[in-house]
């Protein structure tokens, strides 16, 4: 069985925030199991999600999911051990839709302020 690793010690970052509009589209509202919200990027060539975990962990599936119409083309996963420099793990490419999409690299990650897994939007 599978569970969300981010936790409240997880940090979070992002690229951006559809007009700074923090409350209805920010950060937030990425991990808070509400279909109703969503984190919402400014428009640009290239967006980013990065967490960073407080211990060592294991990613078996990442889950993602937009609104219908507004996905991006190709996704970038990528991490690091430590203080070392992000990597990319695996590329994926999702679908323009509004569905749970799942993909399963199977990766480590962690552990500090710097050990951390961004799936980052990329232009096609």
């Amino acid at each position: 069985m599978t569970h969300s690793l981010v936790c409240p010690q997880t940090m979070s970052r992002v690229s951006s925030v559809l007009n700074r509009n923090t409350r209805q589209f920010g950060k937030k509202h990425l991990f808070d199991q509400d279909e109703e919200t969503c984190w919402n990027s400014d428009q640009g060539p290239s967006q980013w999600v990065i967490l960073e975990f407080p211990q060592r962990i294991r990613v078996s599936q990442l889950q993602i999911q937009f609104q219908g119409g507004f996905s991006s083309h190709r996704g970038c996963l990528e991490g690091s051990k430590g203080s070392e420099a992000l990597s990319k793990i695996v590329n994926f490419y999702p679908e323009d839709n509004n569905s749970l999409q799942i993909s399963c690299p199977g990766l480590w990650v962690g552990p500090g302020p710097l050990g951390s897994a961004r799936p980052k939007r990329e232009p096609w």
